[in-house]
């Protein structure tokens, strides 16, 4: 079985970083199980945590709609902590998952002690925001 950070070396998000990198993240996270099912994020309630799914799949809707499906590698839930602002959507786990969760601090602490992070992060937040409304982003 892999360890916790050559897990997190092949999620996209922190392909580039180094061990020493990758160990100051993994002390920043908390892992999660969430059950199928289950809404884990709730559309216009205030964020909290970001999740970074490992393993698992979880759908993205804003009202009724369906706008992403997500699964390993994708951070959920960053827009909300880097704007202050309540959750955009509702996020449903549609399989069991498997997740890292960092809190507000613990985001920023990521942000700032891993700098090379923050900018895939801000390009992957800016992707879904014009996923969610194509006029805003542009």
């Amino acid at each position: 079985m892999p360890s916790s950070q050559e897990t997190l070396a092949q999620i996209h998000l922190f392909s580039d970083l180094s061990k020493a990198e990758l160990k100051k993240i993994e002390r920043l996270m908390t892992p999660v199980d969430i059950k199928k099912g289950k809404e884990f994020i709730t559309e216009g309630k205030p964020g909290r945590e970001a999740f970074i799914l490992l393993e698992g799949t979880a759908s993205v809707h804003r009202g009724k709609r369906l706008i992403a499906t997500l699964g390993p590698g994708d951070i959920i839930g960053e827009m909300s902590i880097l704007a202050g602002h309540p959750r955009s959507a509702t996020v449903r786990a549609e399989t069991d998952i498997v997740c890292e969760v960092l809190d507000r601090r613990e985001f920023s602490s990521l942000l700032d002690e891993v700098p090379t992070i923050a900018r895939k992060i801000m390009v992957t937040a800016i992707k879904r925001l014009h996923d969610l409304d194509p006029g805003l982003a542009s």
